[in-house]
């Protein structure tokens, strides 16, 4: 007999997703309301929004290259690279990624997220602990809970903490997990201090680069390089081409036999369609475009600190970068908002983060510093943001 309490009455179809209604409703209470926005291909917008740190993703070389490989390979990769093969493009670009980066090998994924989520899943089992920084990306989050790891959550950028939290594991294996340069702020994880940490412990690092590639280390090779890490044998390091390389798509960068484990057991590699060769071959043009040209990376750090010191001076809440994020504190979401909608009604495009996508629950402004912008286009921002900036926005970070 089944027991009265065991069962509601059945919900009519049309009220399934009446829920969905309600959390709509308490979003909006907060101020959390998010939509998508259509834009044309020339709005007219200084944009100080995406994260195209060196103004790459326009320039004739990789746009011309995005249109050569899509008319030589087509428009899609067609499928798993596992099944249909691999482009010589798809090669090329994880070769150079490699030499660039001063590692053994690289493994090219569809976007930097399925490269954390790869990276996370197929290096770590339920005989792991997982150290992972408080103030990581989602994908890196993701990644952590899919891991079937133990997963501890360490203070943000604190490695005695990981110290501690890695003496007293009884797990046979770990993984300390940061981003390299932190996305919200901009600040730089203390990647040397962790490292040395992870060795004192018997474990291996993982750095998300996303925001460190092109940006940090000698002509843009990214933080670990930056920190003297690079090709280390027990550190490896995911990076997005959609930044510095102004394309589509992520990898993962490592030694030889972590990137032919990844290949056989990482599942979004094996089960997902290969990167399209139009991205590929854009990120391929950026990339020697990088190395023919290694000041772009000067220049977007520059422009960072040019920015962050005016906007400072202006009584703004702008805390100092360490690479080409330039965070600016609002007073609270719906002033967010408002101070990101009004900047780009003067024709400023800059991003607006709020809760829950930023960890300490303080929303913000977050400028891209690109190396491409002039003197005259870095004034006009300052300008614009400084004087629409919304009541309790002035004061020290």
């Amino acid at each position: 007999m089944v027991h009265p309490l065991a069962y509601e009455t059945p919900t009519a179809p049309a009220q399934v997703f009446d829920w969905l209604d309600e959390t709509a409703a308490l979003r909006a209470e907060a101020g959390l309301t998010r939509t998508l926005r259509s834009r044309e291909a020339e709005d007219g917008l200084l944009d100080l929004a995406g994260n195209d740190y060196l103004g790459l993703t326009r320039h004739p070389a990789v746009t011309q290259a995005a249109a050569e490989a899509a008319l030589c390979w087509g428009g899609g990769a067609t499928g798993s690279r596992l099944v249909t093969g691999t482009t010589a493009l798809h090669t090329e670009l994880e070769e150079e990624l490699a030499e660039f980066c001063g590692v053994e090998a690289a493994l090219v994924f569809s976007s930097g997220y399925t490269a954390n989520l790869a990276a996370l899943t197929a290096l770590t089992d339920p005989d792991t602990l997982i150290v992972s920084d408080a103030y990581n990306h989602a994908s890196l989050i993701d990644g952590c809970r899919l891991s079937r790891a133990d997963v501890h959550r360490a203070p943000h950028s604190d490695p005695d903490a990981v110290r501690e939290v890695l003496a007293g594991r009884a797990q046979r294996r770990a993984l300390v997990v940061s981003d390299s340069v932190f996305s919200v702020d901009g600040d730089a994880a203390p990647l040397r201090e962790l490292s040395a940490a992870a060795r004192a412990h018997g474990a291996a690092l993982l750095v998300d680069d996303a925001h460190g590639l092109g940006v940090l280390g000698p002509g843009g090779t990214g933080a670990l390089a930056a920190a003297g890490l690079a090709g280390e044998p027990d550190t490896v390091a995911t990076v997005t081409l959609s930044k510095s390389l102004g394309s589509q798509g992520g990898a993962v960068l490592g030694p030889r036999r972590v990137i032919r484990h990844l290949t056989e057991t990482a599942r979004t590699f094996i089960f997902d369609t290969g990167l399209a060769p139009a991205a590929a071959g854009a990120a391929l043009a950026a990339l020697r475009l990088l190395r023919a040209e290694p000041h772009r990376a000067d220049r977007a750090r520059e422009v960072a600190r040019t920015l962050a010191a005016r906007l400072t001076a202006a009584g703004l809440h702008a805390c100092d970068p360490d690479a080409a994020v330039v965070s600016v504190r609002a007073p609270g979401p719906e002033a967010a908002v408002t101070w990101a909608a009004d900047c780009r009604r003067a024709g400023l495009a800059v991003g607006c983060f709020r809760p829950p996508s930023v960890p300490d629950g303080i929303s913000r402004l977050r400028l891209t510093a690109r190396g491409d912008l002039t003197g005259t286009q870095i004034a006009d921002a300052v300008r614009t943001i400084a004087d629409l900036a919304p009541d309790g926005a002035r004061g020290g970070c």
